[in-house]
């Protein structure tokens, strides 16, 4: 017998670590929101050539990045979901990074500062309730 290993027939999984947890894996839901690249200065950034970027924005206007994506995960070590920046480099390995606010404007049809329209304010103001204090300091639903 060779000593090489014997190749998997089953595909891997992507391996999505925790910024904070490196060694604790990540899940997300599946909804990714890629980035739109609208300036030469955005693809320089990325590592492209001027005159190169410059003929790909004339190209395209609009360059869809299909390698970066912003991402909601749950890292179970954390217990909550954070919005992430995922960017791909193969099938298995990706780089991940709390997501700033920033990235958003490069995210086409989404706007974080600005609540979904079609949310009434009782239900905004009901989802924000769980935060309020009340006159003693402890939150509205704490037990006792």
């Amino acid at each position: 017998m060779s000593d090489t290993p014997r190749r998997s027939r089953r595909p891997q999984r992507r391996q999505l670590c925790c910024p904070a947890h490196p060694e604790q894996l990540i899940e997300g839901n599946g909804k990714k929101y890629f980035l739109h690249l609208l300036t030469i200065e955005q693809l320089k950034e990325r590592g492209m050539a001027d005159k190169r970027a410059k003929l790909v924005i004339q190209a395209y206007p609009v360059l869809v990045l299909s390698n970066e994506w912003l991402e909601e995960l749950f890292c179970p070590a954390c217990g909550s979901s954070r919005w992430c920046h995922v960017i791909k480099h193969d099938r298995v390995e990706h780089t991940v990074r709390w997501a700033p606010r920033d990235l958003w404007e490069q995210v086409a049809h989404v706007d974080p500062v600005v609540g979904n329209p079609t949310v009434s304010e009782f239900t905004r103001r009901e989802a924000r309730r769980h935060n309020q204090k009340r006159a003693d300091g402890k939150r509205v639903f704490d037990a006792g």
